[in-house]
């Protein structure tokens, strides 16, 4: 019997796998379908798309996509666009104001009194009225701040406070609830007319009517003249907002004001600087609203502006913002304002009864706070 080697007995052992590295959840790769149901603005996009298709099929052949019919629900879009955008940053730093509707009306009636009544300068009423609502937005902010009361109960009494003072203005100076004449003297302002009244690009689409390629009227003008100068200072307000709220650290601020604010003023967050800085911006958008309005129906109003502070809060939600806060997208604030006005100007375009508008916009708004609640819920607790 020959001896055994233990070399080579410990040779023939097997030798146990080292173990598997483990993986760094950080590093898992995400599906793409879950990435994109993760963004705030998917659910907007996706009722976009549906809202288009829908139209498409049931009014496709009634002009409503016909350059004319675009232009028609895009500006509708631009005008709710410009409010949502405001709404949205300020609903994702966890607050609202209800007040957005009532500074429309109050500011185009500061523009139209002053020019009208009192003598001053078209340039003079504009900046009055954009000097003096960023000032009540301030106010706004500042007693939500200071003395911590909701600011849905703070802008719901400057919403009364503001229609009632518009009323007084329009009666008081011209005996009824309307001002008319302020297009005409937009007009002759060169400044305030170049900003906000008329269309831009007319040359182009002179030109393009000239060729072909856009309809003419009898008249040999293009079906349309230019595009509305809302949906310019749309573009320019989402963009600004968009990066601000992405790329700069006031935007993380916002996210983190929203978040938990005694949290972020623990770590040097300004929140007071944030929330009143937001509030003077939706009183900008609304000024900015109320102006292009009274710039482009010639007249101010009393009226005007009635309910949109809830279409405003209801296309941010729809985009993605959460009514807790901490959570929004601008890009899905326009494409809720965007639904509203394929909707609004849409349904003219069909045999549906009108009356079935804001029956659909609160089912949209239902179905944007469900989907917004179960991605979150998806987001935090991972199921």
């Amino acid at each position: 019997m020959s001896a055994i080697n233990p070399v080579d007995s410990v040779l023939e052992k097997p030798v146990p796998a080292p173990p598997s590295p483990k993986t760094d959840e950080r590093l898992r790769k995400v599906p793409f379908w879950q990435m994109l149901l993760g963004r705030p603005e998917f659910g907007s996009m996706a009722g976009t798309v549906l809202v288009l298709i829908l139209f498409g099929v049931f009014a496709g052949n009634s002009g409503m996509f016909n350059l004319d019919g675009v232009m028609n629900w895009a500006q509708v879009a631009a005008y709710l666009g410009i409010i949502a955008v405001g709404a949205c940053l300020l609903m994702i730093a966890g607050e609202f104001d209800l007040s957005m509707g009532s500074m429309i009306g109050f500011s185009g009636m500061m523009l139209a009194v002053p020019s009208m009544f009192l003598g001053w300068a078209m340039w003079e009423s504009l900046l009055f009225a954009f000097g003096a609502s960023m000032i009540l937005g301030w106010i706004n902010g500042y007693l939500v701040y200071r003395t911590k009361l909701p600011s849905f109960i703070v802008t719901l009494a400057f919403m009364f406070i503001l229609r009632g003072l518009t009323l007084v203005l329009s009666t008081h100076y011209s005996n009824s609830t309307i001002v008319s004449g302020v297009g005409d003297r937009i007009a002759a302002d060169p400044v305030t007319h170049a900003l906000f009244q008329g269309s831009c690009l007319q040359g182009l689409f002179a030109w393009a009517a000239g060729h072909g390629l856009i309809a003419r009227l009898p008249s040999g003008d293009p079906v349309v003249s230019g595009v509305p100068k809302v949906m310019v200072w749309w573009l320019v307000v989402a963009c600004v907002a968009g990066f601000v709220l992405a790329k700069t650290r006031f935007g993380n601020w916002i996210y983190a004001v929203g978040g938990d604010a005694t949290a972020a003023k623990n770590v040097g967050v300004p929140v007071r600087r944030v929330k009143i800085s937001l509030f003077v911006l939706t009183a900008f958008c609304a000024c900015l609203f109320g102006v292009l309005q009274v710039a482009d129906v010639g007249s101010a109003a009393a009226d005007r502006g009635l309910q949109k502070e809830f279409e405003a809060i209801i296309a941010a939600v729809i985009g993605g913002s959460l009514l807790t806060g901490g959570y929004g997208s601008v890009l899905g604030a326009c494409f809720g304002a965007l639904i509203f006005g394929v909707v609004q100007i849409g349904i003219s375009y069909t045999n549906i009864d009108s009356d079935w508008y804001r029956v659909f916009m609160g089912a949209m708004l239902l179905f944007a706070v469900l989907f917004n609640h179960y991605i979150r819920s998806r987001a935090t607790t991972g199921r």
